[in-house]
């Protein structure tokens, strides 16, 4: 525990490792549900929540599961996982359940939470398990509703829209009106538009990258006005 560092376990969710960004993981659904900032974080959550409980339940059972069943054993946990969230999506957000259809159970097939569970959650205790889980969740919930709302407010001109879905009536209100009487940009909310979405929030993260890491490097590198290079001359008697 006392090695665990849990700053470096935040970058690398948020950052440095993002399931979306970097390592490029998820993307069926990412592309899929992301026409508006509802979906997004309906299909974020469900995955945050996933990556958590799977984590978890992991890291508690990683003494007893021998090499032969390990990964047979991750599966069957966030599956049973998946199988809970669509219950309860099923119970409270049953009109956004059936917007997001099958693409709630694919989930299990998410290799962003098959590939913590066996990377990192199998390896350490219970409390840097969950922060890993909720870190690389809210790093994908993040990249998603960027997209979802980038793809939105091109696509139909609004934001927010729908919210009650998932937050309640009272979520009605959330909605708003960016481009008033807007017609609407098809290629955003189709596939292709997913695509170059996602294309320009990676580049932007490539972009901030470099200009951080060129940053550094510069207060980094030694001064040439700090330093004076001093000659002496005679003889000491």
């Amino acid at each position: 525990m006392a090695d665990v560092d849990y700053g470096k376990i935040t970058r690398d969710g948020l950052w440095n490792n993002n399931p979306a960004t970097v390592q490029i993981l998820g993307l069926c659904p990412l592309l899929a549900v992301t026409g508006s900032v509802v979906n997004a974080l309906g299909l974020g959550l469900a995955t945050l929540v996933v990556l958590m409980g799977s984590n978890a339940a992991v890291s508690l059972i990683r003494h007893y599961v021998t090499d032969a069943v390990r990964l047979p054993a991750f599966v069957m946990i966030i599956a049973a996982m998946v199988t809970v969230i669509e219950m309860l999506m099923q119970a409270f957000t049953f009109e956004l359940y059936q917007i997001l259809g099958i693409f709630i159970p694919l989930i299990v097939t998410n290799c962003t939470v098959l590939g913590r569970a066996d990377a990192f959650a199998s390896k350490h205790a219970l409390l840097p398990a969950v922060t890993d889980g909720f870190m690389m969740g809210l790093g994908f919930l993040i990249v998603l509703v960027i997209l979802g709302a980038l793809r939105e407010v091109v696509g139909a001109g609004t934001l927010f829209a729908n919210m009650q879905l998932l937050l309640g009536p009272w979520a009605e209100q959330l909605r708003i009106e960016i481009i008033p009487n807007y017609g609407g940009f098809l290629l955003a909310v189709l596939p292709p538009g997913a695509f170059l979405g996602l294309g320009l929030i990676i580049a932007a993260k490539n972009v901030i990258d470099k200009r951080m890491k060129a940053a550094k490097q510069r207060r980094e590198a030694p001064s040439s006005s700090g330093s004076r290079r001093v000659r002496t001359t005679g003889k000491v008697s």
